[in-house]
């Protein structure tokens, strides 16, 4: 179990992070909901357990990995922000801590557990940006080496739209690997998902990332994993001996197409699979149009909440393999899931264990000793096979010469129309002959079931020939079309489902750009016959707003008042001045008063005048104090008076402008006395 420290909720780790709420915790981190104080965001904190702070070499491999997967930046790729290691006060000792951008929302394991097998559109939805991810890091050169569904997130993207996928946890399996904690004869992974040779020899490779990345679309499109067993031993075994079966198997109404490239991406030979995730994403997208499916949203789950994370540890004894140590790598399980086991058993496909490495049936047949046999009883054992073997390949060939006339040379096609796939391919390989499925719609046969096959029932042909088998897929469905969506692309995706597309009436949208799909009618998912028609409706913008008012010569308050009620949103652009208009007045609107508006935003330009105030019969001090006061300036030059250059009556006689008058801020008011 993990060594938790004791009142670590509150702590600040290196004075920025502080640790708000545990999440979830395994077996070897903890994961905490955290807030970076610095850049005051939320943020998820990954706290490794406290005995590998105290192996040096997991510290050095964890800060190398860490630096890694923070260089990786991709949309689909949780982002590593910073790692540290601090030692909290009061702590026995140091801490070890990721910080990662906290995703709102649920795991794909949430998703499975809530909605079981998923359907081909959504399951791809989820396995194209997984893909993509996978692809950006072995552009990179990096390996995930533990694909599953609990490092699958998926995230809020806002208020009413669908989930953000992204993957989690690149590099942290090579690091806890490196630590003195993890004996070399142990071998740590996620077994359900595990590659054959990463279970033969811990060696991780792109295409060890696409092996699990197959098994992951194998388990979302049948609910369950290939391989289960009592212990871990078992299942590596059938990972390293058995061919993951073909997903039709459970689930029958699998296009062919799908089901054939699941099958190649998990492969024994790795050299059969895609090379990268990037060329696995190709083949999945091609696949896709070819299906003409478009993408859906991801629904969000909902999580499980703090709990014990299902990677409890099984160790095992490993028999040793011979592999470069760089080539070499102990997957680890993390804390990604949010369910412990509550009783011994079989192990949930996320759990995460300790396994011993399966070596190849070469290998072991390399291992059995043998009782040793004198020298000359092994010359003499040679000799007597030898003869033996001579002896029974004579009387074969003779059998054969015997009883071959002409022998069973070719293979007559079964009857095939109306068998399930299954039961087609299985009546084909009965025969020796190879089947090649397509799909095609079909208004009145089942999906999955036989159309005709080519050379049709009868035919005779060589062994290991391909025949031609054509399944229905149905009556066509409307495809799920966003809205959005561009009017061809809606329009191309009506066609490739053999439906036809018709323009509806448009209809205004203020969510929708205009010229883009709002809806389809009748809705995704509805059966059609071939042909149906299929009407798109189409936006027309948000509905249109009307004419400004004219607000010129109102207060500023009446002005806005006005123009909200009209259903605009009215803001003050700047002020200027107008002189037949009363000061703090609107002077104009952008746009223009009883124009067509294109926007709800209106600018309100205000007038900056400034009445003259009546400054005659006054002082010159005190006319140039209220003069400066109102934002106007006094000239006195023309005045007369003490103080002002003559000797009569020192007061204001004249003014220029006249009180009354409205003028700009800041203008000058000529003063003059008795006499000027």
């Amino acid at each position: 179990m993990t060594r938790t420290q004791p009142g670590l909720v509150g702590t600040l780790l290196e004075r920025r992070y502080r640790v708000d709420r545990l999440l979830a915790h395994g077996g070897m981190s903890s994961v905490y909901r955290g807030t970076d104080t610095r850049l005051d965001r939320p943020v998820a904190i990954k706290i490794m357990d406290p005995r590998f702070a105290d192996d040096r070499s997991f510290v050095d491999r964890f800060v190398r990995e860490a630096q890694s997967a923070a260089q990786l930046h991709h949309p689909h790729v949780v982002a590593v922000h910073d790692q540290g290691f601090d030692l909290p006060q009061g702590a026995e000792s140091g801490l070890a801590f990721l910080v990662m951008e906290l995703v709102d929302g649920g795991t794909l394991r949430d998703l499975l557990d809530e909605k079981g097998p998923l359907d081909v559109a959504l399951a791809l939805s989820v396995a194209e940006p997984v893909l993509s991810a996978l692809a950006a890091a072995h552009r990179s050169g990096l390996v995930h080496r533990d694909v599953k569904p609990e490092n699958v997130l998926i995230g809020r993207t806002g208020p009413h739209t669908g989930g953000a996928v992204k993957v989690a946890d690149f590099g942290l399996v090579r690091a806890v690997a490196s630590a003195g904690t993890t004996s070399s004869s142990v071998i740590l992974g996620t077994v359900a998902y595990l590659s054959p040779e990463q279970v033969e020899t811990g060696a991780a490779s792109a295409r060890g990332d696409v092996y699990s990345a197959g098994i992951l679309l194998y388990e979302m499109l049948t609910g369950q994993v290939p391989y289960t067993g009592d212990t871990a031993i078992s299942v590596a075994y059938r990972h390293v001996n058995d061919d993951v079966p073909r997903p039709s198997a459970l689930r029958p109404d699998l296009p062919p197409e799908l089901d054939e490239l699941i099958t190649r991406a998990t492969r024994r030979d790795p050299e059969l699979r895609p090379a990268d995730a990037g060329e696995f994403l190709t083949e999945l997208t091609a696949v896709r149009a070819q299906l003409g499916l478009l993408p859906v949203t991801v629904p969000v789950p909902v999580s499980h909440g703090q709990g014990d994370l299902a990677d409890t540890e099984r160790t095992l004894p490993r028999i040793p393999q011979v592999a470069p140590d760089s080539e070499k790598t102990m997957p680890v399980h993390r804390p990604n899931a949010t369910r412990a086991l509550s009783h011994p058993g079989t192990p949930p496909p996320g759990f995460t264990q300790q396994i011993p490495p399966v070596p190849p049936p070469a290998a072991r047949r390399r291992s059995e000793p043998e009782p040793e046999k004198p020298a000359d009883n092994r010359k003499q054992i040679a000799v007597i096979a030898g003869a033996v073997l001579l002896f029974g390949g004579l009387i074969t060939a003779f059998i054969f010469m015997l009883t071959d006339t002409g022998g069973d040379k070719t293979a007559t096609v079964p009857k095939l129309v109306g068998l399930n796939q299954a039961a087609a391919g299985d009546a084909l390989r009965a025969v020796k002959l190879t089947p090649q499925f397509s799909q095609e719609y079909d208004n009145s046969v089942p999906s999955n079931t036989v159309l005709r096959a080519e050379p049709a029932e009868g035919t005779s042909l060589a062994p290991n020939s391909t025949v031609s088998v054509v399944l229905s897929k149905g009556r066509p469905t409307v495809p799920d079309i966003r809205p959005g969506t561009a009017l061809p692309d809606a329009e191309q995706a009506i066609k490739t489902a053999q439906l036809t597309p018709a323009r509806g009436t448009d209809d205004y949208d203020a969510d929708v750009p205009q010229g883009a799909v709002i809806r389809t009618e009748p809705s995704a998912g509805s059966q059609l016959n071939i042909g149906g028609q299929v009407t798109i409706i189409v936006s027309k913008g948000p509905i249109p707003l009307p004419p400004v008012p004219d607000v010129v010569g109102r207060s500023k308050d009446e002005a806005f008042q006005l123009l909200q009620q009209a259903g605009f949103e009215p803001f003050q652009a700047g002020e200027e001045f107008k002189q037949e208009v009363p000061g703090g007045a609107v002077t104009r609107t952008d746009p223009p008063a009883n124009s067509q508006a294109k926007e709800k935003r209106i600018g309100v330009f205000v007038n900056n005048a400034v009445q003259v105030p009546d400054v005659r019969f006054r002082s010159f001090d005190d006319a140039q104090k209220i003069l400066e006061q109102a934002g106007l300036k006094a000239d006195r030059d023309g005045g007369r008076g003490r103080g002002n250059g003559g000797g009569g009556f020192d007061f204001v006689f004249q003014q220029d402008p006249q009180p009354g008058t409205f003028v700009q801020k800041g203008s000058k008011v000529k003063l003059k006395g008795f006499g000027g």
